[in-house]
């Protein structure tokens, strides 16, 4: 039996962001039959410019990101809030993957949006932001997939979030969601 792929992209850059850290859990929470891969190069992929989104011109990154979105069964975005919105680097890889109009690696594609942010929100405007701008990209937007952790630099300052109990049992109604979504697409 092959493994559901979940492509989780991180929207921040920082080594040490929480964010990466709570997509590191989510991947290490995983139901065996799911594969969680975390693209790690968003921040090379450059802003995006139809000049350069031409046949045989795209930025080696960019089309990484389209291959790899094309493989998955599902993506996952991992966000921080900056500013009170998504970060430019999600929002960029967005872009790059709502393209070509109409039939993009994002068109019909389960995808949910989880995060969490310094304040006491928990980063909820940039995860809405996210799901807004990935459900006009095409993707089938998981709306039911909530999870935001306010506090997130406090909070994980000492403790890993794969060994934060609360966070690992919200991790497991992400695959539950994503499992979901697969069988009414498979109906």
């Amino acid at each position: 039996m092959s493994k559901n792929t979940v492509l989780t992209l991180v929207g921040s850059l920082r080594a040490e962001s929480t964010n990466q850290k709570l997509a590191e859990a989510i991947q290490l929470n995983a139901p065996e039959q799911v594969e969680v891969l975390i693209h790690e190069t968003l921040g090379n992929i450059p802003f995006y410019n139809e000049d350069i989104d031409v046949e045989g011109q795209v930025p080696a990154a960019a089309a990484a990101l389209r291959a790899a979105a094309n493989s998955a069964d599902a993506l996952l975005l991992v966000t921080p809030e900056h500013n009170g919105t998504v970060p430019a680097s999600l929002k960029n890889a967005i872009d790059w993957l709502s393209r070509p109009y109409g039939a993009g690696a994002l068109n019909g594609k389960p995808t949910a949006v989880v995060g969490t942010a310094f304040g006491q929100f928990g980063g909820v405007w940039a995860q809405d932001e996210a799901r807004k701008a990935v459900g006009i990209a095409g993707a089938r937007v998981l709306e039911d997939v909530k999870l935001a952790i306010p506090g997130s630099m406090v909070r994980f300052a000492e403790v890993h979030p794969k060994d934060d109990a609360e966070v690992v049992e919200q991790i497991k109604g992400i695959f539950a969601a994503l499992e979901d979504s697969r069988t009414v697409a498979a109906a």
